[in-house]
Parts: structure tokens; C-alpha cells; sequence
């Protein structure tokens, strides 16, 4: 009897991580209203600009545009996983990969974003080389070289734990 409420008490525990999703949604609209803010900036110095300058706006565009795209799939796939299965019927938007990733899945498109995230960081930082001391691109380097790193190594223990199973 203890045992089960424990247990149903624990289960229901997961309730507590939706929140968390709900902020994450409002991460989303500060991060469109910067992403606006950044496309503002862009259209105001799109005369004078460089090309290398507008690359950069580019890149900034994408780098947020990734960051959005990690936040939802964080979003979808963490309630999914450890909250409740979304019900929208056949709703035909429905993201295909939703129902299929479990969180090894999650865990390889979290690091690969954060690894494109870091890599698009990385390719500013070269395209304004001039502004951009040889410390903090060393440091840039590293920490892109952390993540891919990282990256595979957790993807060659996923499948070798995969391989076992």
C-alpha cells in the first residue's frame, strides 16, 4: 500500500517539469523579438554594408534561428519523453520525428545543434577575423572542438550501447 503510493506519488512527480517547458516557450518569443531586433539592425545598415557585414547579419539570423529550432525540439521531445504524450490527432503539421525520438535521440540532435550553434559562432568570429583577438579564437576553437568531440563520443557509446542491446 505504501509502496504504491509512493510510486503513483513519484509518477505524477513529472508534472513538476512542465513549467520548465512553459518558460521555454516564452524563451521563444524573447529570443523572435531579438532575432526581430537583429533584422532591424540589418535593414539599417544594408546600405553601407560590407559584404562581410552582411554575412555576419546572416549568420546571426541563423544562429538564432538554430537556437529556436533546439528550443522546440527540447520543448517537444522532453514533455514527450518525461511528461505525457501530445495528443493532436492527425493534425497534418505534425512533425514525423516527434513520436520516434527517445532520449539518447535527444540527447544526438541536442548536441549536434549545439555543435552547428557553436560552428556558425565560430564561422563569425573567422569573418571578422580583424576585430577578433588570437586568445579568443583559440578559445573558440577549443570549445567548438569540446562539442564535437563530445559529440561523438556520445554517439559511439549510443551505439555501442545500441550494439549490446
Amino acid at each position: 500500500m505504501i509502496s504504491q503510493l509512493l510510486e503513483r506519488f513519484l509518477f505524477a512527480s513529472r508534472w513538476l517539469l512542465a513549467p520548465f517547458y512553459v518558460c521555454l516557450v516564452f524563451s521563444l518569443l524573447f529570443l523572435l523579438l531579438q532575432c526581430g531586433q537583429e533584422m532591424l539592425h540589418f535593414a539599417t545598415i544594408l546600405r553601407e554594408a560590407k559584404e562581410t557585414d552582411v554575412i555576419l547579419a546572416v549568420l546571426s539570423l541563423v544562429d538564432l534561428t538554430l537556437t529556436g529550432s533546439l528550443i522546440v525540439i527540447v520543448i517537444f521531445s522532453g514533455y514527450e519523453n518525461f511528461v505525457s504524450k501530445i495528443d493532436v490527432g492527425d493534425h497534418p503539421d505534425w512533425p514525423e520525428w516527434m513520436a520516434k525520438i527517445d532520449f539518447s535521440g535527444l540527447k544526438l540532435k541536442l548536441l549536434s545543434s549545439i555543435v552547428a550553434i557553436s560552428g556558425i559562432q565560430l564561422l563569425k568570429s573567422f569573418m571578422d577575423i580583424h576585430n577578433v583577438t588570437d586568445r579568443e579564437l583559440a578559445w573558440y576553437v577549443g570549445i567548438h572542438m569540446t562539442f564535437v568531440v563530445s559529440g561523438l563520443l556520445l554517439a559511439w557509446t549510443d551505439r555501442l550501447s545500441a550494439e549490446k542491446h
